[in-house]
């Protein structure tokens, strides 16, 4: 990894449009899921939510459009320029839009009801790193307050390969191979379609790492399930019924355990009980 190690993750979303991905593809069940999931668990407008690493902020605006007081910040420049300019366009407004580390938050403890974490973790390499995102966000949270944490599967890699012909790509072994075996990814190819610097999380590994940073976890639960992997995608989305359908059998099989790690994401939901994890100062 580099000195910093963001470094090669700002060098990636600054050059990719990251801004566009969720509307494309089978990224829109991703974001569909990912709204419906958080929405489960969000407490009433006007709550205070932190979207920690939140790119142009996709969620941060349509939070904010619901009621929210939403604060957006993402280490990625481009990612707030952008988010600047769609609230100049007439977007519902942020309370505030910043650089910054997910792992430093620059909110005073106990003061916001929620916080996203919908990209940082798969960022943070090193387990410590990781932790001290989960406790940050804990440290800010008021009591009751929630946590959505999200992950890519380990193997994630594996299923993108044979969905996307990359199996027998030579330059693409080393990576998937790596992936299966110790969750870190690397790109050294220069293919920005390989993504970045990230590690992948078994299902179980997240929900540990979420308990010891002094959580109280609710839930892992899939995000796409197996749904990102449908065959012509795009056809199936465009149609109202066939979206729902997808939708629906997602569901289904959410709390199948054994299906957790063929989803490309997982959300991981937790709370701040200080009477279950203790008080923030003792974390």
């Amino acid at each position: 990894m580099p000195a910093n190690p963001l470094q090669d993750v700002v060098a990636h979303y600054q050059a990719v449009d990251e801004d566009a991905r969720l509307r494309t593809g089978c990224f829109q069940l991703e974001f569909a899921r990912t709204k419906e999931l958080i929405l489960r668990h969000l407490p009433p407008a006007p709550a205070v939510i932190v979207d920690a690493g939140g790119g142009s902020g996709p969620y941060a605006f349509w939070l904010a459009g619901l009621g929210y007081e939403v604060h957006l910040l993402d280490p990625v420049p481009k990612h707030i320029e952008q988010a600047k300019r769609t609230a100049e366009a007439g977007s519902p407004s942020l309370a505030s839009v910043a650089l910054g580390d997910a792992r430093q938050l620059h909110f005073g403890d106990g003061s916001v009801n929620a916080v996203l974490l919908l990209g940082p973790l798969y960022h943070l390499t090193e387990r410590i790193e990781r932790l001290a995102c989960l406790r940050e966000a804990r440290r800010v949270l008021r009591w009751e307050g929630v946590v959505f944490a999200a992950a890519i599967s380990r193997f994630a890699s594996l299923f993108a390969a044979l969905h996307e012909d990359l199996f027998d790509k030579a330059e693409f072994a080393p990576i998937l191979e790596r992936d299966l075996r110790e969750g870190q990814h690397r790109n050294d190819t220069g293919n920005l379609f390989y993504f970045t610097t990230a590690y992948f999380h078994r299902p179980s590994e997240l929900a540990e790492e979420v308990v010891e940073s002094g959580l109280d976890l609710m839930d892992v639960l899939p995000i796409e399930g197996p749904g990102w992997l449908a065959k012509d995608f795009d056809r199936l989305w465009a149609s109202d019924e066939q979206r729902e359908r997808l939708m629906s059998c997602v569901r289904q099989v959410e709390k199948a355990e054994e299906l957790l790690g063929v989803s490309a994401h997982l959300l991981a939901i937790a709370k701040k009980n200080d009477a279950v994890r203790g008080s923030t100062a003792s974390v």
